[in-house]
């Protein structure tokens, strides 16, 4: 089968591009299941239910989150009803909303898993994602060998490390939150398709999705500024992944960003 994970969705503009592209990316690369990381659907930061249920009109199967999915406190009875949205699973026990689902590919007749999981460096301290992951993995082998981790983090280091932790026992490790496509897409020796960060879908005149004139205001003047969310220069980032049915084992992975840079 084939997966699609669309980068970090920013604002009413990456939501925009994807209406207009998505179907024609799904075709071109024959894809069976998409998952997107939507914390950011909301201007910029969080996600409220009107959002989100825009996201899912689009066909995309699962929306995870990270650090901001919880933002907006009116949609966290939304969150945690519906179960095509994840949130952390190592957030504290007890909160809203879930951090894993097992999903029915009808098509196909298979079940795959998403894990959501958050790390923990210059971010908030939250459970251990590492053991978070060991909590769960087990659980969810027994059901399917298909699972795909949305791994939210600051570094590229604990990216890396987790990405290792857990080669051979997830189909797919796909880094998101820094907003910066990396280009180390890999197969690693289990057999896990793995990058570090799959980048951001929004406007990319701007810094990480929002207006660079405040973002620059902040570093140069150590003052607060507000968020706007960028509108120009719209890009849509991903990558494409195909596991094997039978084993979990990932047989490829291919960066998407679209259109290029300066392309006409």
């Amino acid at each position: 089968m084939k997966v699609l994970f669309i980068g970090d969705i920013i604002g009413i503009p990456g939501y925009d591009l994807l209406k207009t592209f998505l179907t024609s990316i799904k075709s071109r690369y024959h894809i069976d299941f998409v998952v997107a990381n939507a914390e950011n659907i909301t201007d910029g930061m969080g996600m409220l239910e009107k959002d989100a249920l825009e996201l899912l009109k689009l066909e995309i199967d699962v929306l995870t989150g990270g650090n901001h999915t919880m933002d907006k406190i009116q949609s966290h009875k939304f969150i945690n009803e519906n179960q095509q949205i994840l949130r952390p699973l190592n957030y504290p026990k007890g909160a809203y909303g879930k951090g894993f689902g097992i999903f029915d590919l009808k098509s196909k007749g298979l079940k795959i898993a998403v894990v959501n999981l958050q790390g923990r460096v210059f971010m908030r301290t939250i459970d251990c994602p590492f053991r978070c992951f060991d909590s769960v993995i087990e659980r969810i082998k027994a059901i399917t060998n298909l699972v795909v981790v949305d791994f939210h983090a600051e570094t590229t280091s604990e990216k890396v490390a987790f990405g290792w932790y857990a080669d051979g026992r997830a189909s797919a490790v796909i880094g998101t939150h820094t907003h910066i496509q990396t280009s180390d897409e890999r197969i690693l020796p289990g057999g896990t398709a793995y990058i570090t960060d799959v980048g951001m879908t929004g406007a990319y005149d701007s810094v990480i999705g929002m207006k660079k004139e405040q973002s620059i205001k902040r570093f140069v003047y150590a003052t607060p500024q507000k968020h706007e969310v960028a509108k120009d220069d719209l890009h849509v980032s991903g990558a494409v992944f195909e596991i094997d049915n039978l084993t979990g084992k990932a047989k490829s992975i291919e960066r998407l960003f679209f259109p290029a840079f300066n392309s006409d």
